[in-house]
């Protein structure tokens, strides 16, 4: 008997007007190493020697981080190293969002699906790892983008090892943010979208009774511990009870998620209060519809971004932050340096 809950028109409307933005597992392209990458992607200072360039692309949940990901790799030649902490994990892959082969673009991905579902895969592995792919990424030629929402890895990226990764590259940070009651709007209509695609029949799949910790691995994705009592209730209760749960859980799931966006948003901010943070606003793209959506995407959030990080790539700093709705700006070093008494 298939649990999926029969297609919404709202989810129905949502499939055909908001592409879906999502990576596979992850994927290594062999590419041939370079020796000396490009100048543009080396920064000197005469205080800090050489070091390569890196993007890092935050937003909450739905803003579109791994579609600007996508479309910078593109146009600056780059390859994505995923920072979302649940799509590090092997499985669920519509629970989790990981994006298809179809919307990766022929771009190289890193660090997606490569945990085993119940390892504790940590702020510090994923430093580590995410240290690596990029130090593979560089060998190559090409430009890391470290994307996803998950802000506390991002923030150990950054700042932890005594900021050995700052030491290495030379950051540009970029916030695709998206006003909440739009962005609300939308991740409500991406859930039931996600349920077309088969949310529920996934996360059958993998259900065990025994399992009552949802606390570790996979297991805390959205979507995993409000289907339980659901998927429990077969078969001693009958459809009408059954359908009343699964609408229940459907709704806790935009819930979390609503709420989960609130707080991944407000951990930028105050991110933002640290680094120098370029903030973009992707709002009127999520209003709009079909074409209008992918002009707006392009007019408002992808060709100003790309205009900037090229600017970046250059040192041409007289152009970084034209054309953007931006955050308070202070310098990355910032925390370090008051730490250091300077």
């Amino acid at each position: 008997m298939s649990l999926s809950m029969a297609p919404t028109a709202a989810a129905a409307a949502a499939a055909t007007a908001i592409p879906r933005l999502v990576l596979p597992p992850s994927i290594d392209i062999t590419m041939p190493v370079s020796s000396s990458p490009p100048s543009s992607l080396v920064s000197v200072n005469r205080h800090m020697g050489a070091k390569h360039k890196a993007v890092i692309v935050m937003g909450a949940t739905g803003t579109g981080k791994t579609r600007l990901a996508v479309d910078l790799a593109l146009r600056l030649g780059g390859e994505v190293i995923n920072a979302d902490k649940m799509q590090l994990y092997e499985g669920l892959d519509v629970a989790t969002n990981k994006v298809t082969a179809e919307e990766c673009a022929g771009v190289p991905h890193h660090l997606l699906g490569i945990a085993h579902p119940d390892a504790e895969f940590t702020a510090e592995d994923f430093r580590r790892e995410a240290s690596r792919a990029a130090g593979a990424v560089t060998a190559r030629g090409r430009l890391p983008i470290v994307a996803g929402g998950s802000n506390s890895y991002i923030e150990e990226l950054v700042e932890g090892d005594r900021r050995a990764f700052c030491d290495r590259y030379d950051c540009y940070f970029l916030w695709v943010d998206v006003q909440l009651p739009v962005l609300h709007g939308f991740v409500g209509r991406r859930v039931e979208e996600m349920c077309d695609r088969g949310l529920v029949d996934e996360v059958a799949a993998v259900f065990e009774p025994r399992r009552t910790d949802y606390s570790r691995g996979i297991w805390r994705a959205i979507g995993v511990p409000e289907l339980d009592a659901y998927l429990r209730s077969f078969p001693s209760v009958d459809e009408e009870e059954r359908a009343r749960l699964l609408a229940i859980a459907i709704k806790e799931i935009k819930a979390n998620t609503r709420r989960l966006s609130c707080r991944q948003r407000a951990k930028i901010q105050r991110l933002a209060g640290l680094w120098r943070v370029r903030r973009v606003d992707a709002t009127e793209a999520f209003r709009r519809r079909g074409a209008a959506a992918a002009e707006a995407w392009e007019q408002l959030v992808a060709a100003p971004c790309i205009d900037a990080v090229r600017a970046f790539l250059h040192d041409d700093f007289t152009a970084d932050h034209s054309n953007a709705d931006t955050a308070p700006m202070v310098s990355m070093f910032a925390l370090a340096a008051a730490a250091a008494g300077v």
